[in-house]
Formats: C-alpha cells, sequence, structure tokens
C-alpha cells in the first residue's frame, strides 16, 4: 500500500505514523518540501499522483483556492488509485442555531473558501471521500495545552454549541473508509456537542488549574477568527459514518478525550 498525502500537518502526520508502522509506504507533501517529504509542485508528487494506491488531501484552501487541485486537478481526475479522500470542514454548513447536521443540509455561513474547496473535490470524480471534521484535539492540541500556555479562553457564551474530535479518531474513521467504506460525504464528529466553556472548565478540573477569566464573544483578548466562531452555532450529527464505516470512536465525548491526553 502507498499513500500519498497532501498536507503533512497534525492530523495527517498521525494517521502517516499509524499506518508507516503497518508497513505502508508513504509519500506526503510540506510547503517547504522539509526533510523526508517532497514540496506540493515538485516532480515527485507529479509522480507519486501516478503510483500511490491511496491518495488524501488535508491542505486547506486559501482565498486562491485550493493549492492542491490547482496544481494537479487534472493528474487527480486520472489517477489510477483506488481511494481517494479530503479533509474538509464542518464550517461549511455555517450557523444552525445549535441545530443538527447530517449530511444533507445546506451549505452556507462565512467559510466561502472551505464550501467551494469541499464542492470542488467532490465534482473532481464520483469516488472521492469527503470527512467533513469539526474541531479537532489530541495530544499537545488540547484545552489542557493552553491552560498550560496560558492561551485558553472560557468564554461566555451559553447557547454557542460545537462538535469536536479526537485527532485519532480522523485516523480510525479514514481507516475504515480505505477498508470497506463506499466515496461520498461522511461528518466524523463524537457523540456530544458543548459549549466551549464546558470544555475549558473540564480540562482544569482535570489538571488542577484554576479557570481562566469569564470573557464576552466579542473580546477583544479573542482573535478576529475566534470571535467569527462563536457567531456560529451547531451540532453535527456523525450517524452516516457509524452505519457505512462501522466507524466508533474511542472517545465519544470531550471528558473521555481530554482523559486520555492527560
Amino acid at each position: 500500500m502507498h499513500l500519498l498525502i497532501f498536507g503533512l500537518g497534525y492530523t495527517a502526520g498521525r494517521l502517516a505514523r499509524r499506518l508507516a508502522a503497518t508497513g505502508w509506504r508513504i509519500t506526503a507533501t510540506t510547503r517547504s518540501g522539509a526533510a523526508g517529504t517532497v514540496a506540493l509542485d515538485s516532480a515527485a508528487t507529479a509522480a507519486a499522483i501516478a503510483t500511490a494506491t491511496h491518495i488524501l488531501s488535508s491542505v486547506p484552501p486559501s482565498h486562491g483556492g485550493d493549492p492542491v487541485l490547482i496544481h494537479h486537478a487534472a493528474a487527480l481526475a486520472e489517477t489510477p488509485a483506488r481511494w481517494i479522500g479530503y479533509l474538509s470542514s464542518t464550517g461549511v454548513y455555517g450557523d444552525t442555531g445549535g441545530a443538527w447536521v447530517d449530511e444533507t443540509a445546506a451549505l452556507g455561513g462565512r467559510r466561502a473558501d472551505r464550501i467551494a474547496a469541499d464542492r470542488a473535490w467532490r465534482a473532481l470524480r464520483p469516488d472521492v471521500h469527503t470527512f467533513r471534521l469539526p474541531g479537532i484535539y489530541g495530544p499537545g492540541r488540547s484545552a489542557l495545552d493552553a491552560l498550560r500556555a496560558g492561551t485558553a479562553h472560557r468564554v461566555d457564551a451559553p447557547s454557542q454549541y460545537f462538535s469536536r474530535i479526537h485527532v485519532d479518531d480522523i485516523g480510525s474513521a479514514v481507516i475504515r473508509s480505505i477498508e470497506h467504506g463506499g466515496p461520498g460525504i461522511y461528518n466524523l464528529a463524537d457523540r456530544e456537542p458543548a459549549t466551549g466553556r464546558a470544555v475549558v472548565e473540564y480540562a482544569a478540573d482535570l489538571a488542577g488549574l484554576p479557570y481562566p477569566p469569564l470573557i464576552a464573544p466579542d473580546s477583544p483578548h479573542l482573535s478576529p477568527m475566534a470571535r467569527g466562531f462563536y457567531t456560529e452555532s451547531r451540532r453535527v450529527a456523525a450517524g452516516k459514518a457509524a452505519r457505512e464505516l462501522r466507524f466508533s470512536p474511542a472517545h465519544p465525548d470531550f471528558r473521555a478525550g481530554l482523559r486520555a491526553c492527560l
């Protein structure tokens, strides 16, 4: 098995290490073509598109479009790879006022770049597996780490619910898809959407740390991106992944996930 990964970041990197440990050959791109990886627009990447058995893109779009498709759309449309996956975002659903959304929900909201990239990958060819992801956390990137670094925010937004998923549960769902999943769109999320405040307070209790001060969703202490995040609320349903991929998260809620991180 030979997996080509576009964008060897946090999520794809953990998946790559997991598959490499079972004998997979991994080719991965990074922006700089750092040691052990190749540049996105290199001849090595073009060769891997033609020879990889599996291809996964985790590269986010920019305002100029999806970098992977800008460089390689034609080659990807013709690749003989038996499986192609794309890591999208549940941000494509926009604000639902806290209502549940599944894969049939209309797209909208403030992330036009994400919506365009999601649609472009699905239009590329009919066998693409699109994984729409909520907030990702895991070892080294959780509320525990933010609390220890002094960067955690406890936001007073009691009606703002969002979903999340442990990084290794994403990897498990992708592997399930490779093994026996059909193409299409899959939401991935744990089973308990919650407020950001609940997550931060539980992490503080676990670590024995004080709660950060309570701030408003439009506080200047938050970045513009974070303030935009708090304008949306939705609960993500992942029943399709459970039915069709037989996916069951090892970390079914944020409490289990944070305990594992601790």
